[in-house]
């Protein structure tokens, strides 16, 4: 009795079916970016001189295996730390800075140039306290800078526009300003109320 062949199934076509749903799910995916914290390191700069820091221009952070902070040996909310920073930063202890609107406190910073806020943070501390904080300090920074800004924007020709603002239009190809004249204001603003900020891990 003669053998029958058994069907064969055409698989031609199977590399165009594998091919184009490859190329259907690399189009619909959605690729998450990671997140994380902007920082731009200092450039090495090698120095045969002592930097001496008064004591008062160190506004000190402490958060600890438990996430509380201690800021200037005192505890404090997170919600209270932005405000602490901003009246740290605007201090002007010296009465050298022109812009400024703080207290004067002798004890306190001398300028925004000279004040520096330094982190400290237990390993046990919980990444997102550590955000949390890093979040409220830069807040801080970017409180008195958007002030800043709309002080001399005015007077530069960039009416009502925060220092955020300003950046966003910087980098936005599509912005019909006059980009250089922005840019010097933006290295103003930033070499006024510089971002000097230490990090230490405990």
């Amino acid at each position: 009795m003669a053998k029958r062949a058994a069907p064969e199934v055409n698989a031609g076509s199977m590399a165009d079916i594998a091919f184009l749903l490859l190329i259907f799910f690399l189009v619909t995916t959605t690729i998450e970016k990671d997140s994380g914290i902007n920082r731009k390191l200092p450039p090495m700069e090698e120095s045969e001189e002592d930097v001496v820091i008064k004591q008062k221009n160190i506004f000190t952070i402490l958060i600890n295996g438990k996430d509380q902070l201690l800021v200037e040996e005192e505890r404090m909310e997170l919600k209270d730390l932005r405000k602490a920073a901003v009246e740290f930063l605007d201090n002007n202890g010296d009465g050298s800075c022109t812009f400024c609107k703080g207290k004067r406190d002798p004890k306190s910073s001398d300028n925004p140039d000279k004040a520096i806020i330094s982190l400290k943070n237990q390993r046990e501390t919980s990444y997102a306290a550590y955000v949390a904080v890093q979040n409220e300090v830069m807040g801080a920074y970017n409180e008195l800078r958007n002030r800043r800004a709309l002080e001399i924007g005015s007077q530069k020709g960039f009416p009502g526009m925060d220092f955020i603002k300003m950046q966003e239009n910087y980098k936005d190809a599509r912005w019909v300003g006059n980009k250089d004249k922005l840019k010097a204001v933006i290295d103003q603003i930033k070499e006024e109320i510089p971002q000097k900020f230490s990090e230490v891990i405990d």
